[in-house]
């Protein structure tokens, strides 16, 4: 988590460098990845405004440490920054999230550049000699690379860290009551239009797109004092407490759609809804954090003094 984390702030810290255009020993971004004996291989720049948004990263630790390391280690990290608000590449990124808010991100030319430099790196070395790394942003990057390898059966380590879930932040409201209420009125009202927009416009029911990426199990690394990921701790609870009260059926319908892109496909638009998965490592930093943008920075990945919790979330 720690050395992944490290990785990302390492393409935040290159992008940096190069708007500020420090270079050579003034650049302060290769200690982020020479620590942990990683060499950047290239990054990856963004073909509108030619900031660099990921990188791609060789682990090559010392003769004395190869066979130790090795064989737990990733040979090639892949990693993807956030939002970066310098003035350079700001409105480009927050183009880029308002892309991901109308699910619309894997229609981008970043995500394009994003999705070919991870099919060429795993057709060189091989899915399981590969990590994903993002933050943020980032993360959803990652999240979209992650899902369209397993869509072809490569199942990708893959480290999430703060990624964006769009929905009304209902985890935030501290009345359990009122919360498990919406939550089950959500789910039958998304099932309701699935089942109805499945009457309009008939597919291969023996066929379950969201059942073949469940062999996927990302890692995603969440805050409940950040709203734009928390979320994600009230859908994986949510799903397995529907399955116990018996309407597990009402929710396998729900869970794989958003509201947003089913009035979407309604109006004939193609959507993406990339925040929606089958499994996941979810780990939750339930260390008080003092403000949203503390409980929402990459730094918070690599303290020492963490209190976390861990839940794996397997979909049937």
């Amino acid at each position: 988590m720690s050395v992944a984390a490290s990785l990302v702030q390492g393409v935040y810290i290159l992008e940096r460098d190069r708007q500020e255009k420090r270079e050579g020993q003034n650049a302060l971004a290769p200690p982020w990845w020479t620590f942990f004996h990683f060499k950047l291989l290239r990054p990856l720049v963004d073909d509108v405004d030619y900031s660099i948004f990921g990188a791609i990263y060789e682990f090559r630790p010392p003769s004395s440490q190869y066979n130790d390391t090795l064989y737990r280690s990733p040979r090639y990290v892949i990693a993807f920054r956030g939002t970066l608000t310098k003035s350079d590449s700001v409105s480009r990124d927050i183009e880029l999230d308002i892309h991901f808010i109308k699910q619309g991100l894997h229609q981008t030319s970043r995500s394009e550049i994003a999705i070919q430099a991870v099919q060429n790196t795993v057709a060189t070395v091989g899915d399981s000699n590969v990590w994903l790394a993002g933050h943020s942003l980032g993360s959803a990057m990652a999240m979209l690379t992650g899902k369209t390898m397993a869509k072809n059966g490569m199942f990708i380590e893959s480290f999430l860290f703060n990624p964006p879930f769009v929905s009304a932040p209902i985890e935030r409201i501290k009345d359990e009551r009122v919360k498990r209420g919406m939550r089950f009125a959500g789910s039958v009202i998304t099932a309701g239009l699935t089942i109805a927009m499945q009457a309009k416009q008939p597919k291969d029911l023996s066929v379950d797109p969201f059942a073949a990426l469940a062999a996927w199990v990302p890692g995603l690394f969440v805050n409940p004092s950040d709203h734009i990921c928390s979320e994600y701790i009230g859908y994986f609870e949510h799903r397995r407490k529907m399955d116990e009260i018996g309407a597990g059926v009402i929710e396998r319908l729900a869970t794989q759609n958003s509201l947003g892109g089913l009035l979407m496909s309604a109006f004939g638009k193609e959507s993406e809804p990339l925040h929606l998965i089958p499994s996941a490592s979810l780990t939750v930093n339930v260390t008080p954090s003092r403000d949203f943008k503390e409980a929402h920075g990459i730094h918070q990945w690599w303290k020492p003094d963490l209190q976390l919790e861990h839940k794996l979330y397997n979909y049937k």
